[in-house]
């Protein structure tokens, strides 16, 4: 029941009363200080400080972007009318204007956020000249341009006029020009603004709702970004720490250190539907070489990332919810690293980047050297199920072989043709004999490819589809990275076959490609639906079918190739090539 009496009298003169102000308990209205001017706009009483009803729990609790349901199309018709306003010559005829349409003083709030948004452009050149600049709410109107300071000044006022509590809070931003790991010092750098509505404060920033400035800070761009409107106060503090920590509308509050130590992310981190990235701190030391970042997401989207400049020198995998990165920097100090997302509907859509870190590198890890043409991300993922390869005998992205050989097995869940190279960095392999260290087996809707490879080392093995009903190219899917430290390794290539080896055939025996000279040779090959097989080397060698194979022996002497033919039927007086063995030179 405590009573207040103020008395304001004219400044450096002898008392003399000009207006006396009782506040007793209950939601009276404050008189207008200025008599009669105010034209039927109601003012508003004075603001309560933040309190416990005012408070949201941190770490943020992955709920809503938004510290109040807001349902963003019912605004759709009060937004397209708050843009159409044009009032430059008085901000109570503005915000007059602007209130026509809006009931609720979220309504309000939102009509006076969407102008200010969209007419207010951040004022690069007064930035840098601040004795010249005016943050007077009617100059910012007529000039059409502010820094944060009139953004926020001009949106304080415009609330007054609507009748809603609005503050103006200063504090630290990491904004334009924030260098990961700094610290804050001295004068506060931003202004923001808090507005009550449905009896709790909340948080929003019409700077950077309105737009973006380019990296020199010379030219301002409107981007209008709702990220910033009625903002969640766990994630407002991401990158705003205001002078009274009260005003963080935090329990528990946090410390300066914390906010200099957290994680930056982007207002597209969360617009995207990211949940949250671990490491939380932003500098990340590396651990024998290595560095790890996990992001988890609500859904299915996909990410790139570039160390400095390039995504050579790590290993990407996509998440059903999410994605795991791990970096092998190639030299020691400090490098910038980010990560870029887009949904995953957006197939044309542009990457934002949404995350920043840096990597302390004290040692570098040489084997982990991936080959150049290692694309991201490495290994199957949700993305490649939708492409139609389901239960992969390889989740990971690495294949790990100590004999040189390996398979890798799929079942395809859409009528896909598929083609498989392997690509080396130091070795001298053509695409061409790439593919041919790769064998394609095909049963059922099972596919599988054998791989041999001809030396250590880390290999590519790329996969690319197509529709089967396509004329068309084959489309690039995913890889694998594929490891084998045995230097001992040196397989040769499998047979070449020719465009008359159909999917279904299937080599049981030579699987290489380089045949023993002078040898009598065992083939068994299962082709179905073939008249006859013939082996063409030195002298021709008939096959015979038994039990679903084609069998039989060719003696390799006096030739240096070996070829395999077909009578596709019994009618056929022509043979077709299908495969071709190259024989030891003695």
């Amino acid at each position: 029941g405590t009573q207040v009496t103020v008395e304001i009298h004219p400044k450096d003169s002898t008392p003399q009363l000009f207006k006396k102000l009782s506040f007793g308990k209950g939601p009276r209205r404050l008189p207008s200080l200025r008599g009669q001017d105010n034209k039927g706009f109601q003012r508003t009483e004075a603001p309560r400080p933040p309190g416990g009803k005012d408070l949201h729990a941190y770490p943020w609790d992955k709920s809503s972007l938004k510290s109040m349901p807001v349902d963003l199309q019912q605004f759709e018709k009060l937004d397209a009318y708050a843009l159409k306003v044009n009032i430059k010559n008085s901000v109570e005829e503005l915000v007059k204007a602007l209130l026509k349409q809006a009931r609720t003083d979220l309504e309000k709030v939102r009509a006076i956020w969407i102008w200010i948004c969209h007419h207010i452009e951040y004022d690069v050149v007064g930035y840098h000249n601040k004795s010249q600049l005016s943050s007077k709410p009617i100059d910012v109107l007529q000039s059409g341009k502010s820094i944060c300071e009139g953004y926020a000044g001009l949106f304080e006022q415009m609330c007054s006029i609507a009748g809603i509590q609005c503050m103006k809070l200063f504090g630290y931003s990491k904004g334009y020009g924030y260098k990961m790991g700094q610290t804050f010092t001295g004068d506060s750098d931003h202004a923001w603004n808090a507005v009550y509505l449905d009896g709790r404060w909340h948080l929003l920033d019409s700077t950077w709702g309105s737009g973006s400035v380019d990296d020199s800070f010379t030219k301002f761009t409107f981007r209008y970004n709702e990220f910033y409107f009625l903002t969640h106060p766990a994630l407002f503090i991401n990158n705003h720490f205001p002078d009274n920590s009260n005003w963080q509308l935090l329990q528990p509050t946090l410390t300066l250190k914390d906010f200099e130590n957290n994680m930056l992310h982007k207002s597209d981190f969360y617009m995207l539907g990211l949940l949250t990235a671990h490491p939380a701190t932003a500098v990340i030391q590396t651990v024998n070489g290595k560095a790890s970042v996990s992001v988890d997401c609500r859904s299915a989207t996909l990410f790139t990332f570039k160390l400095k400049e390039t995504d050579e020198h790590g290993l990407m995998t996509l998440k059903k919810h999410g994605m795991k990165l791990d970096i092998y920097p190639q030299k020691t100090g400090s490098h910038k690293l980010q990560i870029f997302a887009k949904p995953s509907k957006a197939s044309e859509g542009v990457y934002n980047c949404v995350l920043e870190y840096i990597i302390e590198c004290e040692s570098v890890d040489k084997a982990m050297r991936f080959p150049k043409d290692l694309h991201q991300p490495v290994g199957p993922s949700w993305f490649t199920e939708r492409q139609g390869f389901l239960r992969p005998s390889h989740p990971e992205p690495i294949i790990h072989t100590n004999d040189g050989r390996c398979s890798v097995t799929f079942t395809l869940g859409k009528d896909i043709s598929v083609l498989a190279s392997l690509h080396s960095d130091n070795s001298s392999l053509t695409e061409e004999m790439g593919r041919r260290h790769i064998m394609k087996i095909h049963r059922g809707n099972q596919i599988e490819l054998k791989i041999h490879l001809p030396h250590a080392g880390n290999f590519v093995l790329k996969i690319y589809a197509k529709k089967k009903s396509d004329p068309g190219n084959y489309d690039y899917v995913f890889n694998y990275l594929i490891t084998c430290l045995n230097t001992e390794v040196k397989w040769p290539a499998f047979p070449q076959s020719y465009s008359k080896w159909v999917e279904d055939y299937e080599i049981l025996e030579p699987l290489s490609g380089l045949l023993p000279a002078n040898r009598n040779v065992q083939f068994k090959l299962k082709m179905p639906g073939i008249a006859k097989v013939l082996v063409q080397a030195e002298n021709t060698y008939p096959l015979t079918q038994s039990r679903g194979y084609w069998e039989g022996t060719c003696n390799t002497s006096g030739c240096r190739e070996v070829f395999v033919m077909v009578h596709e039927n019994a009618n056929h007086s022509f043979y077709s090539h299908v495969l071709k063995y190259e024989v030891e030179t003695q």
